[in-house]
């Protein structure tokens, strides 16, 4: 299965919306806020003279409030380092959205007024900070190229790199049948088949982001890439896919009452991959056109920033586990869909809230996210 066919955020600003449950990625875009600000700073100091045109691209972008909060504060930290630096801003700032082609642009741009006129309302009557904005959509997998050459000084990306662009071949047996039987992603009892087909599909994916971004990005460019993970070379160390563990236990239970029938949770694996450091240096190196010059990985409770947003009542009156399960809902509902039908979804997603609302009364259920920084080097 291919991710581009089947994956989106669940569009509009619906109760299941990504829009409205995107509280964690929110947060995690917060930390990556200080090694943007670094990178910025990095790009534009580097030069003897200002930069004229600026490309910017955020890898993944996908809809809601988080989309173009993003952008804001790359244009923002572009004119503080440049104030910082007694330099006039890049007169021309192009961003690019990028995300699968199912996203919900509309979405997007339907909020581009308010992000421009933030924009200049930042400005002031600083003549340094007197540049234009120009925000377009990239359609297409980030796994493949998607601008031109030498184009870009800047590339972000929060909570994307985990999807991997298809589900690894070789999770069946010759006869067709599921190896990994009664999960659907990497879990403590997967065979090592699987970890090792997650592994190399990871592999041969990052190497080709590197190897794109290498050919569209400038001498001297950087890269802030965010995204889950895991602690040690040992799949099984953490349980950095637990989530996953409690949906495929809530399908396993609807196959036990005859509702969902068993071939089918056997034959569908989710496109996830929770890398280790290890793994990215590793190909990094391989590829040989960045350098890693900063590193941090932090942990994300389940529930983190979803107390941000103060203007969503309903969030008041949600529990913790009704809170992550529809935001599970708001990211995975539709490659779900594709497999198991819509019919499902709610009685899917009301067990799955037991069972996570069961698992975070017992302990304090945590993600663990990486935030890399990468220096272009030739």
């Amino acid at each position: 299965m291919e991710t581009v066919e089947t994956l989106h955020m669940n569009k509009g600003a619906g109760e299941t919306s990504y829009a409205m449950n995107s509280f964690i990625q929110r947060k995690i875009i917060s930390l990556t806020k200080e090694a943007t600000e670094k990178a910025i700073m990095e790009i534009l100091s580097s030069r003897r003279s200002p930069i004229m045109k600026m490309g910017i691209a955020d890898l993944g972008c996908s809809s809601g409030p988080n989309a173009l909060r993003v952008m804001l504060e790359i244009v923002e930290a572009i004119n503080a380092a440049s104030n910082m630096l007694d330099r006039a801003a890049p007169k021309e700032l192009m961003l690019y959205m990028n995300d699968l082609f199912t996203n919900d642009f509309n979405n997007v741009f339907a909020s581009l007024p308010s992000f421009h006129t933030r924009i200049n309302q930042g400005k002031g009557n600083d003549s340094k900070n007197n540049g234009y904005c120009f925000v377009s959509a990239v359609p297409g997998t980030f796994y493949g190229r998607l601008f031109p050459a030498k184009s870009i000084h800047f590339v972000h990306s929060s909570s994307s790199i985990h999807w991997l662009s298809r589900v690894p071949g070789g999770l069946e047996d010759k006869n067709g049948r599921g190896l990994n039987k009664g999960n659907i992603c990497i879990s403590k009892n997967s065979p090592n088949c699987v970890l090792e087909a997650y592994s190399q599909q990871f592999k041969n994916d990052f190497s080709c982001l590197l190897k794109s971004r290498s050919q569209e990005m400038v001498y001297n460019g950087r890269m802030v890439l965010s995204f889950l993970g895991r602690q040690s070379m040992d799949h099984t160390s953490s349980n950095c896919y637990y989530q996953w563990e409690l949906l495929a236990h809530a399908l396993m239970i609807m196959v036990s009452e005859g509702l969902v029938e068993e071939e089918k949770v056997d034959s569908f694996n989710t496109p996830y991959y929770a890398s280790c450091y290890e793994e990215l240096k590793i190909e990094i190196e391989k590829e040989g056109s960045f350098m890693v010059d900063s590193h941090e990985a932090y942990e994300v409770d389940w529930d983190d920033g979803m107390y941000l947003q103060s203007d969503h009542d309903l969030l008041g009156t949600m529990s913790k586990g009704e809170r992550f399960s529809r935001t599970m809902r708001a990211g995975v509902e539709s490659i779900l869909k594709y497999h198991f039908g819509n019919h499902i979804m709610d009685d899917l997603f009301q067990r799955y809230t037991t069972l996570v609302e069961d698992h975070l009364s017992k302990t304090r259920a945590k993600f663990f996210n990486f935030i890399i920084s990468l220096v272009k080097l030739h």
